[in-house]
């Protein structure tokens, strides 16, 4: 089962990814963290990415395409994945197709979730980020629940740079969606409610009637 999450920087695409990854034991693929750990690692690649990033900007497509095909020929995506994070525009969508169908595999469903413009502003600008394992936390909290690390805010989440990221994907991001429409793989899910509300409105999605599986996977109940 081959999933893509989508949705605008903030909408806790990274929250039910993760709730996906445990539930059914398929690797979460985040192009976002893989960037941040080349940056972190220093790489050539983290050296160009850093200050296009801290603008608010998006990489090219190429370099993503190339760190997507690489991933995805890795085994342990052999029973499915979850992709999070891309693609962000109708070119990006068209070249990701184009891989998937090279590698042998398709999308099985479109996860969207859709939150106001000035609910993701609220939140992009006040999350807290751990930098070992990536999850995100609402401002004030003190550590990360998983490892205790302390928190720290993204580049990419300061203020100056929230306002051109959905800017950004307003203008490019949204038209994506009626690319993927057209085989009936989208499913909308109002991204405002509790996290336990929006995990079983998305399994929902996901266990709606034509989602392949893999043989070592059931449904589940929301």
């Amino acid at each position: 089962m081959n999933l893509l999450l989508y949705g605008a920087p903030g909408s806790g695409k990274g929250t039910q990814a993760n709730m996906l990854r445990d539930r059914f034991g398929i690797p979460h693929i985040a192009t976002g963290d893989m960037l941040r750990a080349e940056i972190a690692a220093g790489t050539e690649l983290g050296r160009k990415a850093q200050p296009i990033l801290a603008a608010g900007q998006y990489v090219s497509d190429d370099i993503m395409i190339g760190i997507i095909r690489n991933r995805l020929s890795r085994p342990d995506v052999g029973p499915g994945f979850i992709m999070d994070g891309f693609p962000r525009t109708v070119p990006q969508a068209a070249a990701l197709d184009g891989l998937m169908a090279e590698l042998g595999k398709r999308f099985d469903r479109v996860i969207y979730l859709q939150v106001p413009v000035e609910e993701l502003l609220h939140r992009l600008s006040g999350r807290l980020v751990c930098p070992q394992c990536q999850r995100t936390y609402p401002p004030g909290t003190p550590a990360c629940a998983v490892d205790g690390s302390a928190l720290v805010q993204r580049e990419d989440d300061r203020p100056e740079a929230v306002r051109p990221r959905i800017e950004i994907y307003l203008q490019k991001t949204v038209p994506v969606l009626d690319h993927y429409r057209g085989g009936g793989l989208v499913s909308e899910i109002d991204g405002r409610g509790t996290i336990k509300e929006i995990s079983r409105e998305v399994l929902a999605a996901v266990n709606a009637p034509g989602a392949r599986r893999a043989p070592n996977q059931t449904r589940v109940k929301a």
